[in-house]
């Protein structure tokens, strides 16, 4: 009898311990912290070849820089029907795949706000190209501002893209320079229409953007 109650004991304190370790598992796997999303960062992305005007200079390329988020690469612009890319930049206007620009669920809106602090994709309110852009053009409206004496483009400070990518994920963008070597104080003579810029991609499809 005395080894019997031995044996019941140790196989109750055997399936406490292995009920307890679940337990504990359970929790740890609840208390998880996914880890942080890359900032990643584009360098003066060169603008397409333009054909030269009439006076020599260069005019506006025929093309749109394609880029995909997705894949942090240029996309060649052959691909422009595809959707491989998820925004497109000529001089000052950057399209999203959606719309009339290209067969994707892409689209966009302009946000006022540090980008360190945009830690959440909006669910709804994301324009598509149309007859007006989905990232507005002109001064003051989307992502930058033109001085008409210096003629120099200006990136907002405190303004975020948030974009839908063309297969529906979500990233946050915030456009640092538009001219070639990024040059703090730009004298409005540098090669224009290099895009410098700094973006978080999520690729789970999820809403979080930190």
């Amino acid at each position: 009898m005395h080894h019997l109650f031995l044996r019941t004991a140790v196989a109750a304190l055997a399936v406490s311990s292995v009920a307890f370790t679940s337990c504990s598992d359970d929790k740890d796997d609840n208390n998880v912290v996914a880890p942080a999303l890359e900032i990643k960062t584009v360098s003066s992305l060169a603008p397409q070849p333009a054909p030269p005007t009439s006076t020599g200079q260069p005019g506006t390329p025929r093309h749109y820089t394609f880029y995909s988020l997705a894949d942090g690469k240029e996309v060649p612009y052959t691909d422009s029907a595809s959707t491989k890319w998820d925004l497109a930049f000529r001089g000052t206007t950057i399209l999203t795949n959606a719309g009339t620009s290209g067969p994707g669920r892409g689209g966009a809106q302009v946000k006022s706000g540090l980008f360190a602090e945009t830690v959440a994709a909006p669910e709804t309110g994301y324009a598509v190209d149309g007859t007006a852009k989905a990232i507005p053009t002109g001064s003051g409206n989307g992502w930058y501002n033109y001085n008409s004496t210096t003629h120099v483009i200006s990136p907002i400070a405190g303004r975020v893209l948030l974009i839908r990518t063309a297969a529906g994920k979500y990233a946050k963008v915030e456009i640092t320079n538009y001219y070639k070597d990024a040059p703090a104080t730009p004298a409005g003579t540098e090669p224009s229409g290099y895009y410098s810029f700094r973006y978080v991609y999520q690729p789970d499809g999820s809403l979080n953007l930190k």
